[in-house]
């Protein structure tokens, strides 16, 4: 009975091809997301939930009746891997990617400015990229490393910060890694904050001598951790070895997942805190249309589905789509790199049923607002103590117009 159901499920979409030959014309995307490498613990589940996210909008019949040709490339966070793969992607008739990695988005911002393919870069990349005007065709769309920053040193002042706290900003030594410096020095010199900086050398595996000086020598009241890969499990047992309260530590994203406080030990890891740009768990309606699809396919449902990175996954996707038919909505076939621009910035209110607050993208705005959600390690799982907020937007919007004049 399933097969005869499956054979009418497929006459119908071959018939609906027939009719609509528009869903031949399959509107090709791709993006790199690596499943080796440094990044690896992040990317083994936030690819997945990319790609399940394609397959769901293909199954439900497109976008506006085309299909979705998603492009996976491995490039390991290797800027001249990921340069080749931003060309294979190009040469492939990509009219938009996702950049993985802010040395990567760094390295290709020339190629898409000469290009005019947009990139998405959700979470990281550049933040000066937040003005549109100056980098129209960079999209930062989740909080940037700078409204992240400013959102930890809100999250400070919040819980009792005053001129004299004392700040460590412990932070993996790369562009990423240091990204989100000028907003720290900026919000601890109005504060009256004192600030330090510890660097994190690759790979992160070795963080002890750091965390004696942060604990034993400048006594820090407050941790901001901005690590990534392995180096985030190794921070919260470095600290909680050293008696560091973990409540008092607030990791950037790409620190707060399932899988930074497995491999610490989620026993270790009570307390950590960490930064979301889209909601964690499977009670979400498009994540129960997943669970739904995996089960209607016969297949096990992966235990990382609802997690953090599956989820941001998830919204990638839905921002790559939502670009695309917003394109099409407003600007018609054929579509290009151009018009998917024009897309994102039309996006207006999106929130994917409650998935992340409302995103409104305009051209003076690529990032859709900055907003991030305060959540706490509580047992095993990851648990929002704050709603949705952001910290020192004067302060943030300043350093983009500073940086910009630059350019």
């Amino acid at each position: 009975m399933r097969f005869k159901l499956w054979l009418m499920g497929v006459a119908a979409v071959a018939a609906a091809a027939i009719v609509n030959p528009a869903w031949a014309q399959a509107i090709k995307i791709g993006g790199q997301c690596d499943r080796t490498g440094p990044t690896r613990l992040i990317g083994v589940e936030l690819c997945p939930g990319i790609a399940d996210y394609i397959r769901l909008v293909n199954k439900k019949g497109g976008v506006s009746g085309h299909k979705l040709e998603y492009t996976e490339v491995e490039a390991g966070y290797a800027v001249d891997r990921s340069v080749e793969a931003y060309e294979r992607l190009k040469r492939d008739g990509a009219v938009t990617t996702l950049d993985y990695g802010t040395p990567i988005v760094y390295a290709l911002t020339p190629r898409h400015m000469s290009d005019k393919i947009p990139a998405i870069t959700p979470g990281f990349g550049r933040a000066d990229s937040i003005d549109g005007r100056v980098w129209p065709y960079i999209f930062p769309m989740a909080a940037s490393y700078w409204s992240q920053a400013g959102a930890a040193m809100q999250y400070i002042k919040d819980k009792g910060g005053r001129k004299g706290t004392k700040i460590a900003y412990l932070y993996f030594d790369n562009p990423a890694g240091r990204e989100g410096i000028p907003v720290v020095e900026a919000v601890a010199e109005k504060e009256g904050y004192q600030l330090r900086h510890f660097a994190v050398p690759s790979p992160g595996l070795e963080m002890g001598p750091q965390v004696i000086d942060i604990t034993r020598r400048f006594k820090a009241d407050w941790v901001v951790a901005h690590l990534f890969g392995r180096a985030p499990s190794v921070s919260i047992k470095e600290l909680r070895k050293s008696g560091f309260p973990l409540d008092r530590v607030v990791s950037f994203v790409w620190g707060a997942g399932e899988a930074d406080a497995k491999a610490a030990g989620w026993a270790d890891a009570q307390g950590y805190l960490g930064m979301q740009f889209a909601s964690v768990g499977r009670n979400l309606p498009v994540i129960q249309e997943i669970i739904k699809m995996h089960q209607d396919e016969g297949k096990a449902v992966p235990e990382y589905v609802g997690g953090v990175y599956y989820n941001r996954g998830v919204l990638i996707a839905a921002i790559l789509a939502e670009g695309v038919r917003l394109a099409i909505q407003n600007h018609g076939l054929p579509v290009t790199g151009e018009k998917v621009r024009r897309g994102y910035e039309a996006i207006k209110n999106f929130d994917l049923q409650g998935f992340l607050p409302p995103m409104t993208v305009t051209p003076e705005d690529h990032e859709g607002g900055g907003w991030v959600k305060i959540y706490q390690v509580k047992g095993t799982e990851w648990v929002p103590v704050t709603e949705w907020f952001r910290g020192y937007r004067e302060e943030v919007m300043g350093l983009v117009d500073r940086a910009n004049k630059k350019h």
